[in-house]
């Protein structure tokens, strides 16, 4: 990664130091990125996207207008510059007359191929991408490509969709499902105390589990994890499914568990089947273990782009989230998916009432403070590898969104630059998609 230098223009103006997560995701080993994805109901009418990204998208934070640079101390830095929008927008161009079906491929290859770019570090860390040819699931499509050390899923999330309004009324704010939890139990101490101690050791347990991962244990090669270096950097492959949130709403209620619980059971069960693969005698026995994703602020929903930036803000911009590692499973000739539903609800309850994600917190803090930001990366980098997959979420609106007068039919995300497979899902007006 080419570095840019404070000194060479020290008259601009730099707001903020970069957060260690910034600096991590954006470092000699580790270049992460997210892509989101926004399926048009109509053809794209382009002519406006300067016009809104200028006035609408750059206000939203100082950093989508900023470089990351090193001051005269080796601090990065977030440097505020002149942005030149044009710079930013691309618009690729297919072969015309083709099927929505040719146009499926089209797109596909193209988002391997951005995936797998860099972004510039000499502008600011962002793209965007019109695609105006019809898929089968489409008119067309917007892709934002948005570095990771400008925030987590939970910011720039929150920055998409103030860029967003509702399709059936735009004077009217987006709103989005209230969060429910699990009743808890009685807070009589000596009630409690079992569940301190299980804790404890829980967190013990976990934490020491998860140093040996980082730094020894890798996963068992399957179909899901070659253990190849440089995986991050091999074409990837997308694929989407959607899914009726009333279906799955359902299999929550029967079983008595969280919605997460429900989506990440089910891939949990579809990624064992596919590892089962060919073999039809012997059961899929290989160690993987997933990286589930956690937002580490206390929330009850998003809280608007202003309000996260606020000096003392409840819920702040960045990147605030854990790593939960859990085991896959075994896949039994008896089990069915409501059994492995609640198996995985099982393993991420145990994994909940641990406190290794912040106790992991602590430790990269502490490397970042005596081996500097690029040895934590490395760490981060080890972690990763060493597992078979991630899993993350995001809660979107109730209602149809639409961007400047495009309805949007549907939108997803992933993560790109790390090496294992990723599974994201996005819940949107009454579907869930699967990426």
């Amino acid at each position: 990664m080419k570095e840019l230098n404070i000194e060479e223009e020290e008259e601009e103006e730099y707001a903020e130091p970069v957060s260690p997560t910034g600096q991590y995701f954006n470092s000699s080993v580790l270049s992460i990125c997210i892509l989101a994805v926004l399926d048009s109901e109509i053809p794209i009418d382009d002519s406006s996207a300067i016009t809104v990204l200028k006035h609408v998208f750059l206000p939203i934070n100082p950093r989508f207008s900023s470089l990351m640079v090193k001051d005269e101390n080796g601090e990065k830095k977030w440097k505020k510059v002149q942005v030149k929008v044009e710079d930013h927008v691309n618009v690729p161009v297919f072969p015309t007359g083709l099927s929505p079906e040719s146009y499926d491929s089209h797109l596909s290859d193209y988002l391997t191929k951005i995936a797998m770019e860099q972004l510039p570090q000499d502008r600011p860390l962002w793209n965007i991408h019109i695609i105006k040819h019809p898929t089968s699931n489409a008119a067309g499509n917007l892709i934002f490509k948005l570095h990771h050390a400008l925030g987590d899923g939970y910011s720039l999330m929150g920055a998409l969709l103030s860029c967003l309004q509702r399709a059936d009324n735009p004077w009217l704010p987006l709103t989005f499902p209230s969060l429910s939890f699990l009743p808890q139990k009685s807070n009589s101490i000596f009630r409690n105390l079992p569940n301190v101690l299980y804790s404890a050791f829980n967190t013990v347990s976990d934490f020491g589990w998860s140093l040996l991962k980082s730094s020894f244990v890798e996963d068992d090669t399957s179909l899901i994890r070659s253990g190849d270096p440089g995986v991050e950097f091999k074409p990837v492959v997308v694929s989407t499914i959607t899914f009726s949130l009333d279906d799955i709403k359902q299999i929550k209620t029967k079983l008595g568990v969280t919605i997460n619980d429900v989506i990440t059971g089910i891939i949990f069960f579809g990624t064992r089947l596919y590892m089962q693969g060919a073999r039809s005698n012997n059961l899929s026995k290989e160690h993987s273990t997933a990286l589930v994703l956690l937002n580490t602020r206390i929330i009850g929903g998003y809280k608007s782009v202003k309000e996260m930036v606020k000096p003392d803000a409840e819920s702040p911009w960045g990147n605030q989230f854990g790593f939960l590692p859990v085991s896959l499973p075994e896949l039994t000739s008896a089990c069915n998916p409501l059994q492995f539903i609640r198996k995985a609800q099982t393993l991420i309850q145990r994994k909940r009432n641990s406190r290794a994600v912040f106790l992991t917190g602590q430790l990269l803090e502490g490397l970042r403070k005596y081996r500097g930001p690029e040895a934590t990366a490395k760490y981060i980098h080890s972690t990763l590898k060493n597992s078979s997959m991630t899993i993350s979420n995001m809660i979107g609106p109730v209602e149809p969104m639409a961007l400047a007068g495009h309805p949007v039919k549907s939108l997803y995300f992933m993560v790109v630059g790390v090496p294992q497979v990723r599974h994201y899902f996005i819940s949107f007006s009454k579907h869930f998609l699967f990426m």
